[in-house]
Parts: C-alpha cells; structure tokens; sequence
C-alpha cells in the first residue's frame, strides 16, 4: 500500500534496469531465529487488538536509497549471535518525519523467517547492503542441517564444522 510518503521503487533505477539488492542488519536482543519469530508474531497480535493494521515494520534511521533494487525480490537478512540465520521479504520502504522531527524509515517485511545457510558475520551498526552473490543460500528442507536444533547448529558453526 503505497502512499504520497512512499518511496517510488523505480525512481532510482537507471533506464528501468532491475537487479535485486538485500539488506543486512544485526538482531540485537534475539538468540535465535525460533525466538524472532515469536517475537514477530506477538507484535502482529498486539497490533491487531489495538485495531491497527496487522503488517510487521521494522523501524531505522536511515532510509535506504536503492528501493528500486532491494522492493523487487530483495530481503532483509538477519544476522543473529554473530550468523547471519534467517531472513525476511523486504515488500515495502516508507520515509517518514517522527515526532521530534528526525527522518526515519519503516522497513515493511512479510511476517514469515526464511532460514538461511548460517554465514558468520562480525558486528556492524545499522544496517548494509547485501549483493544477491553475497547472500547466503536458503535453507534446504532436506539438507543435512535443516533438522539439526538451533543449538546445535550454533555449536557446530562455532567449531567450524557448518
């Protein structure tokens, strides 16, 4: 649902050009992708007894300025206990003016975690782009470690053996 305060997802592609771009940013505060979830989900339902619309925004204060890329397929990846673990569609960039006056950025994403190869990753602030080359690759239903608990995979990622 864009409005007038929408970002245009095409105005900053040159000649109508296409190419999928991902962001990538730090989940402070949450041990893994299972806990995330939930916390997504308990906000979605907070918000639907207030009466307000059941969408999940994460807030930032800097606005991205490659919508163009990063609306047409791109994600945001989640970098959880020092891995990159899981990640969400980016489907919407809305700017806006908060009440003190400073510019921030609604990232709308689609509700659901996609699990990802874990990728290790060393603390930043904010959030970066991520090249679709640079992404890690979704997590196979039937891969060797999709039924390996999160612990588990924590462990041996830290060992060097995933």
């Amino acid at each position: 649902m864009q409005g007038d305060a929408c970002i245009d997802p095409e105005a900053d592609l040159p000649n109508g050009a296409a190419m999928t771009l991902h962001l990538i940013k730090l989940c402070v505060g949450c041990g893994s992708p299972d806990e995330l979830q939930e916390w997504i989900k308990s906000r979605l339902d907070e918000k639907r007894r207030r009466g307000e619309p059941a969408e999940h925004l994460h807030t930032t204060r800097m606005t991205p300025k490659r919508t163009g890329e990063l609306t047409r397929g791109g994600s945001l990846y989640w970098v959880i206990r020092g891995s990159v673990q899981c990640r969400q569609r980016l489907l919407e960039i809305r700017p806006f003016t908060d009440a003190e006056g400073i510019s921030r950025c609604h990232l709308v994403l689609e509700p659901v975690l996609i699990c990802t190869e874990w990728q290790p990753r060393r603390p930043f602030q904010g959030w970066r782009y991520l090249k679709a080359e640079d992404a890690p690759p979704d997590l196979e239903a039937n891969s060797d470690t999709s039924e390996l608990p999160n612990h588990l995979r924590c462990k041996l990622t830290e060992l060097g053996l995933l």
